[in-house]
């Protein structure tokens, strides 16, 4: 099989960081999230200056230059899977003009689910890992204490997340959807269950 070159999307507690991770380790390609290429190339001069400079002004990393990051990323990966790009129509035109997408993924969950998966997540400010209230908690009791919940993670603040990316990413999903390489996967059944789906989709599509 060919190294595949694969696009995530999905909303805010969809699984894609999981799933991605998952398709790293059995394809071996790289995992590439915007955020990651971001820290990974603070420093990288461009015209639009280098994302040091926004970052730690809390600015947000203008398109221009989150592309520029983005192509330097995948122009050094074998295969990939992109997680986190494009989130607007105009990252879609650059993305196309640089690469082609082999496969397509789009983790479909309904709004009510991605909302309890969000609110329920709770955090060790210890470890960095994250439970879940419902599906997921640890075993030590001592853990169990000291685990937290993240600012972005209140009801409130996840509606809002979920109606950003609703505004924003709907169209991009939209456009994919008359890709070749485009399936969508029930992302509401278990996470083995959404990697066996997701497995088959990406054999069927790359040889």
């Amino acid at each position: 099989m060919a190294q595949p070159q694969i696009l995530i999307v999905g909303a805010p507690g969809a699984g894609k960081g999981t799933q991605s991770s998952n398709i790293a380790e059995e394809y071996g390609v790289e995992h590439v999230t915007t955020g990651d290429a971001l820290r990974a190339n603070k420093d990288m001069e461009t015209e639009y200056g280098t994302p040091r400079e926004y970052m730690e002004a809390g600015e947000l990393v203008p398109d221009e230059l989150v592309n520029a990051i983005v192509r330097e990323a995948l122009d050094s990966a074998d295969g990939y899977v992109l997680d986190g790009y494009p989130r607007n129509e105009s990252q879609v035109e650059y993305l196309q003009g640089i690469t082609d997408l082999d496969v397509v993924l789009y983790l479909d969950v309904p709004k009510e689910e991605l909302v309890h998966r969000l609110t329920g997540r709770r955090v060790d400010p210890e470890t960095g890992e994250n439970y879940h209230t419902e599906y997921d908690m640890p075993d030590d009791e001592e853990v169990r204490e000291r685990l937290v919940q993240r600012d972005d993670d209140t009801e409130d603040t996840v509606k809002e997340r979920l109606r950003v990316f609703e505004e924003n990413t709907a169209p991009v999903i939209e456009h994919y959807e008359d890709h070749e390489g485009f399936v969508r996967i029930d992302g509401e059944q278990s996470p083995d269950e959404v990697w066996n789906d997701i497995r088959d989709a990406i054999d069927e599509r790359v040889e």
